[in-house]
């Protein structure tokens, strides 16, 4: 079975990463995930990023460097997810088109419930240089 492509955001700010909820009535609702969704035919990663979140987030981003990559299969799909470190560059993240938006620290994520796809990302992002960096 092919994969749905799906490339998703990490946007650090001032130690803190972006983090969303999942709306009622999709799949996995009310998990929390990284921002982004699926990649549409001819569309580069970066380009489906930039748009994903404007559209979820009404944001502007720059793309910048791939941090992790995953295939995971859940019953009846399988999904391949690029993971990309992001730079907010216009506006503040609202919950255009996700339940809801947070700002939070490493210790945190163990707080939250995620996807099973983002399992390997979450146990690499706590050691990540950009948590502490406060530029972002």
């Amino acid at each position: 079975m092919p994969a749905i492509e799906v490339s998703a955001g990490l946007l650090f700010r001032d130690g803190r990463l972006l983090i969303t909820q999942r709306p009622v009535g999709t799949h996995l609702a009310g998990l929390w995930e990284f921002p982004g969704g699926k990649r549409e035919a001819g569309e580069t990663w970066e380009a489906c990023l930039v748009r994903e979140l404007q559209e979820e987030l009404g944001v502007a981003v720059e793309v910048g460097r791939l941090f992790d990559e995953v295939t995971h299969e859940y019953p009846g799909k399988r999904v391949h997810l690029r993971f990309f470190i992001c730079r907010l560059t216009e506006g503040e993240p609202a919950p255009l088109g996700c339940a809801a938006v947070k700002w939070v620290t490493a210790a945190d994520l163990q707080t939250h419930d995620f996807p099973p796809a983002d399992a390997h990302l979450l146990a690499a992002l706590p050691s990540a240089p950009e948590f502490g960096e406060k530029r972002f």
